[in-house]
């Protein structure tokens, strides 16, 4: 079993450290709030006093942190994690940030210092062992480190640093393109005159008949509870199009699906689970027909 550091313990990274207690590993934990320690330190774990003594103390440091500036606060400077991290000590970076970021945090370490290691799957997939992890970075690293990545799901390695996040990004460019195109079938129905109930079996024919049958209880009761906070969808969303934006690739239908995002964050569903943008679609569908039967 190895000394494995992790930083960040929000919904994901708490989940990810405590499959490594269960695992057996040699815990060091920090969190900015040392209150997100305190179970794990309960449990045998230590909690470091930065990031940098996080990493001082282990042979692997897993970040998991929300966004890019999280990742350079907890990575830089004296007290970041690249500042304690030992020589043949491995950085295992999992928070979803785009390739700038890869590149700025790979150019701070030695080479084979750093896997890249996005995460697709939210919280239940975490606690069950059952994520992808879509790993970017050297064979040597790879292999030394596959069997604690395998704690949380299956691994894929797609090549050097930077695959890793570049395949993230493609596999959320679906994720906020189907949410999309199902509030807007459903938005579409309500226009026709087409009830839910019929809505849901027409959609039970289709590509989208798996999501729309998992996404029905959520949509009828209005209840998002949340499992991968809206706040954090839309953030990926920007960065899958400032990605396309400098490789010049074209992505109309997640721009769209990005505005609806940055809409039903606006509107008041920030911290809800990122499906309750189905309930900003459909709300604009309903207000559009109140006025249409008002002017009529």
């Amino acid at each position: 079993m190895a000394a494995v550091g992790v930083v960040g313990l929000g919904a994901m990274g708490s989940r990810i450290a405590r499959r490594l207690v269960d695992a057996g590993h040699e815990l060091v934990v920090w969190n900015r709030d040392p209150a997100k320690a305190e179970p794990f330190v309960a449990a045998g774990a230590r909690a470091a006093e930065t990031p940098a003594d996080a990493s001082r103390r282990a042979e692997a440091v897993i970040t998991m942190v929300a966004d890019p500036r999280a990742l350079v606060d907890v990575t830089e400077g004296p007290e970041g994690v690249v500042a304690g991290l030992g020589d043949g000590a491995t950085l295992i970076q999992m928070s979803t940030v785009g390739p700038d970021s890869t590149s700025r945090l790979a150019a701070l370490l030695p080479d084979e210092g750093l896997l890249d290691s996005p995460v697709l799957g939210s919280v239940a997939e975490v606690e069950a062992g059952t994520l992808s992890v879509f790993v970017g970075g050297g064979q040597e690293p790879f292999e030394r480190w596959e069997p604690l990545l395998s704690t949380f799901g299956t691994v894929l390695h797609l090549g050097p640093v930077g695959a890793g996040t570049s395949a993230k990004l493609v596999a959320n460019t679906t994720l906020v393109g189907v949410i999309g195109i199902l509030g807007e079938a459903l938005e579409l129905a309500d226009g026709l005159g087409l009830s839910r109930e019929a809505a849901f079996e027409v959609l039970g024919k289709t590509a989208l008949a798996d999501q729309a049958e998992r996404r029905r209880p959520a949509i009828e009761s209005g209840e998002y509870p949340p499992r991968f906070a809206l706040y954090l969808a839309r953030k990926d969303a920007d960065l899958i199009l400032e990605a396309a934006a400098r490789t010049g690739v074209e992505l109309r239908l997640t721009e769209g699906a990005h505005q609806w995002l940055a809409d039903a964050e606006d509107s008041g569903l920030r911290d809800a689970d990122y499906s309750a943008v189905l309930a900003r679609i459909l709300e604009g569908a309903k207000s559009e027909s109140q006025v249409e039967s008002s002017e009529r």
